[in-house]
């Protein structure tokens, strides 16, 4: 798109517009990741930015963006001597889903290695987005250690590589922007921190607001040079305002007082380590230079709170986003008033300058961050029921137990899946197992099994002396092994009998222990429950395993027990997922007392069924529900069929001692 939407056309949204303006002032905040739902103009504001973004003036001829004012002594296409440059734009950079490591740092230039014996690094998408804008749509995609690089990257202002012998630093100062839609899953707690802000964004609900979105969006399309040039004068005086936002920010004062509220305010909400205290700082200094101050306010401090906090509180993905706005007011007014009150007389009067609401000035925001509902462990009550049919008997949501650190479950073999941390898998990234030659492009050389392989034909290619002639055919792929992400299946037995003795809290308390450590292992997860006469799929696969605990806190229980309904229901879901995503393996797991009720022939049926999913080699577990003196082992009958083993919910704790017990008798068997 040659025109892109004006920044000031953007209708609402304003925490969002106001996270982008800060860093743009601010590269030093850290980023802003952008939570929301679809259809949210997330990406529309971050191409927009661009356009705001000052030019930069560059040396003629580098590929890492150098400034001529000071260029980076360290630079590959250095050394630069101090001069004059060629001014150009801001770059916007984007960061693909499935971009490769070697694409996002850059590597070894292997046809010039091999060809001419020199050692050339192509330089990747970080020394492209040097001095501009990073951006990384849907970031809670990207694979874990692509996240790790880039945003060391972004803290620390350059890029290392070291690798396939290339030595290289070079510079790597840019706006770090994320966009996420949180139903596709979450970011891991360490990733997120690594974000200076986050906002949520939502679509308004206000009719005229809706009616203006879509006015503006079909006049842009119409005609997009027309609709440009009428915001053209918004987009100047924006401009302006962040450049003399930039210029006023050095002469900020961040005084004792206001350094006192973003201590107490971090250590209120007991956001872990001391990052989240220094980009409060740095926000609280940018909203001050873009109000037109040169001293940090309370208010800054709040509105840098409501930005820099949400994402940093939350221990596992179960936690609901936002802060508790009254508990944050305290803290603020316990520490408030314990340095020199800035001048009255100031350019600000001793407060924020009015807001307007035009396009060109972010109005402050009528909701603060973290306001926007997202899926979360519901509250109990009568209200949650989902008033599903149960055949007799239904009885409340019982409130699921404490979740604990669950044993792992892996799938068996060697598989292609996504990456993730269960199971064992051929990846392009992890330990090198082995070589191959290449099917289709070199992306890994393995240079050990290449000069293997180019050796002994060097005497016929003419080759007598020192060096080494390698052609095409000599070149070995490097196979390597990683950890992929399955699909975990939960088949949760919802019946009368799973609410005997309280039983159905100690079973969601264990499924929500396994939809955590599917989160940790990246993994997506589908939830189908059965009771009465039939089963239903209570969440289709995904990869938001708080969506997941949402319905399965508030699944009732009662009525009779279909297990070979349930397992059938199973059956389909993975069928359909089979064709969508080949590669990714299944893990069913039958949460079940195994006493089938459900329809004729109950016990034969669901036996059937079981031996079904054995018959297409799907992994299982079957978690043994059965409690009380006297046990019928119905549950382990049903892990035969499946071709798997039953584990009870004490043997499912990772600490357990008769789990770890039964894991020894079982490695002597096999050793034996």
């Amino acid at each position: 798109m040659n025109t892109p939407y004006p920044f000031t056309a953007l209708v609402g949204q304003d925490d969002l517009r106001l996270g982008l303006l800060l860093n743009a002032v601010s590269p030093a905040v850290g980023g802003v990741l952008v939570r929301g739902e679809k259809g949210t103009a997330k990406s529309t504001a971050v191409r927009a930015l661009a356009a705001l973004m000052p030019e930069v003036d560059v040396v003629p001829g580098c590929r890492f963006s150098c400034d001529p004012a000071a260029p980076d002594p360290a630079c590959p296409d250095g050394p630069h001597e101090a001069g004059s440059g060629a001014a150009r734009a801001a770059r916007t950079v984007e960061l693909p889903v499935g971009a490769s490591e070697d694409r996002l740092v850059g590597a070894l230039d292997i046809e010039r290695a091999l060809s001419e014996g020199v050692k050339a690094f192509e330089p990747g998408l970080l020394a492209d987005a040097h001095r501009g804008i990073l951006y990384v749509d849907e970031v809670n995609l990207l694979h874990d250690h692509l996240v790790d690089l880039l945003l060391d990257a972004a803290a620390m202002g350059a890029s290392y590589v070291e690798r396939e012998g290339v030595s290289v630093r070079h510079a790597a100062r840019f706006l770090l922007v994320g966009t996420m839609n949180p139903e596709e899953g979450e970011l891991r707690p360490q990733l997120l921190d690594r974000f200076g802000l986050t906002v949520e964004v939502a679509a308004s609900r206000d009719t005229d607001q809706r009616v203006e979105v879509v006015r503006r969006r079909l006049a842009y399309d119409a005609d997009p040079a027309a609709f440009a040039a009428g915001w053209a004068s918004e987009e100047t005086a924006l401009r302006a305002r962040i450049a003399a936002a930039r210029a006023l920010l050095p002469g900020v004062r961040l005084g004792d007082g206001a350094l006192r509220q973003i201590a107490a305010t971090c250590a209120a909400f007991e956001v872990d380590g001391m990052r989240a205290d220094i980009v409060m700082a740095r926000t609280a200094t940018a909203l001050a230079a873009w109000a037109g101050r040169t001293d940090v306010l309370a208010e800054d401090v709040r509105q840098a709170a409501l930005l820099a906090l949400p994402h940093r509180r939350r221990r596992n993905p179960f936690d609901a986003p936002g802060l508790d706005e009254d508990k944050l007011d305290e803290a603020l007014e316990q520490h408030g008033g314990e340095d020199d009150d800035p001048d009255p007389d100031g350019p600000d009067g001793g407060g924020r300058p009015p807001r307007g609401d035009g396009p060109d000035t972010p109005p402050r925001p009528d909701a603060e961050a973290g306001d926007t509902p997202s899926p979360a462990v519901p509250e109990q009550g009568g209200e949650q029921q989902q008033g599903r049919s149960s055949g007799g008997g239904e009885q409340q949501p019982a409130r699921a137990a404490e979740p604990f650190r669950a044993k792992t479950l892996s799938v068996p073999g060697l598989g292609e899946g996504a990456a993730g941390r269960r199971s064992r898998a051929r990846t392009e990234h992890g330990r090198t197992t082995g070589a191959r030659r290449p099917h289709g492009a070199l992306t890994k050389l393995h240079l050990a099994a290449t000069v293997r392989a180019a050796a002994p034909h060097q005497r016929a290619r003419g080759r007598s002396g020192p060096g080494l002639v390698v052609r095409r055919d000599d070149l070995r792929q490097a196979t390597r092994e990683g950890r992929e992400g399955n699909l975990v299946l939960f088949v949760v037995d919802a019946s009368g009998s799973m609410a005997a003795r309280q039983r159905m809290g100690a079973v969601k308390g264990a499924v929500l222990s396994l939809l955590l450590d599917a989160y940790q292992r990246r993994d997506k997860v589908g939830l189908v429950t059965f009771r009465g006469r039939d089963a239903e799929v209570a969440l289709p696969p995904t990869s938001s395993v708080d969506a997941a605990a949402a319905r399965l806190e508030a699944l009732p229980t009662g009525g009779r027990t279909p297990v070979a309904a349930g397992l059938l229901k199973a059956h389909e879901v993975l069928r359909v997922e089979r064709m969508r995503d080949p590669s990714r393996r299944p893990l069913l797991v039958v949460v079940t007392d195994g006493r089938a009720t459900g329809g004729p022939e109950p016990v034969a049926l669901a036996s059937r069924a079981a031996r079904l999913h054995a018959a297409e080699g799907t992994a299982s577990v079957v978690v043994d529900c059965e409690s009380g003196p006297v046990r019928l082992g119905l549950a382990a009958n049903l892990a035969r069929d499946l071709g798997s083993v039953a584990v009870t919910l004490d043997e499912l704790r990772a600490d357990s001692i008769a789990g770890l017990v039964k894991d020894v008798r079982g490695t002597d068997r096999r050793a034996a």
